[in-house]
């Protein structure tokens, strides 16, 4: 903490449970009390059941959390695959080809993702390719809004790289590609841990775009809460928004447990 007096710290301390429970704590604290609620009939939710978790961990709930995670890990790997390879292709042009680079991976970004949903939509809908009704245009989708991240994320760490490592390893004779495998991407593992799983959590929350996409036998699991929501079972879509959110949060907790013993090689 950059703050080093007494008063200092406690101020901030302060200032940030003020802004913390209301905006973060809170909301969340009463999507699981209402996932554990019978009724709603004050300013919270009252009663205490666990009969909408059978509904949200079987049959088509525990379907849609499982193309949710295939969604995810699928979108996270190709978008890691592709925004490594850029960065690492980036960090080797001059200023004019980064910036078209760095703008061409970020401009998915710059637009809401409902466009790019529609976008994919009317590029995948016709010949040549055609992935309209398949669960790939969803998986496309969301590679697309998630590349950008680990684009981001890799060309940052490739920038606080010692390049004495790549040079030490070119002057005993090392080609570059045993450099790029044997040095280079080593040392941007904790790195690409971090975005693959930065990638994860926005692949598994994404709506706006996969509203647009989806077919029937491949239903991620943020549709179903808004469906579930929007028949006005909203105790049953808290529940299976708890589910979302502890899954997300599991496989983060795995990410970031490999993402710490990457540090210490």
């Amino acid at each position: 903490m950059l703050v080093h007096s007494r008063k200092g710290k406690l101020a901030t301390w302060a200032l940030f449970l003020v802004l913390f429970l209301p905006l973060f704590a809170l909301p969340l604290l009463v999507i699981l009390a209402a996932s554990f609620s019978s009724h709603w009939s004050g300013a919270f939710p009252s009663g205490f059941t666990t009969g909408h978790y059978e509904a949200a961990t079987r049959g088509e709930s525990l379907t849609a959390l499982t193309t949710s995670l295939v969604t995810a890990v699928s979108a996270s790997l190709l978008a890691l695959a592709v925004g490594s390879w850029a960065a690492l292709a980036a960090a080797s042009l001059k200023n004019a080809g980064k910036r078209v680079l760095d703008t061409l991976f970020m401009l998915p970004v710059a637009v809401p993702s409902v466009v790019v949903g529609l976008a994919v939509l009317v590029a995948f809908s016709k010949p040549p390719m055609i992935l309209n009704g398949t669960r790939w245009i969803v998986i496309l989708a969301h590679t697309i809004l998630v590349t950008a991240f680990a684009y981001q994320s890799v060309s940052a760490a490739i920038v606080r790289l010692d390049p004495a490592y790549e040079q030490a390893a070119a002057s005993l004779g090392a080609r570059p590609s045993y450099v790029l495998w044997k040095v280079k991407l080593p040392l941007l593992l904790p790195s690409l841990n971090a975005a693959a799983g930065l990638c994860f959590a926005l692949s598994m929350g994404e709506l706006s775009a996969t509203m647009m996409l989806y077919p029937p036998d491949w239903l991620p699991l943020p549709v179903q809460i808004y469906a579930a929501t929007d028949r006005g079972s909203l105790f049953t879509g808290a529940a299976v928004a708890v589910v979302l959110m502890a899954a997300t949060l599991l496989v983060l907790f795995g990410v970031s447990r490999v993402r710490t013993r990457a540090s210490y090689r």
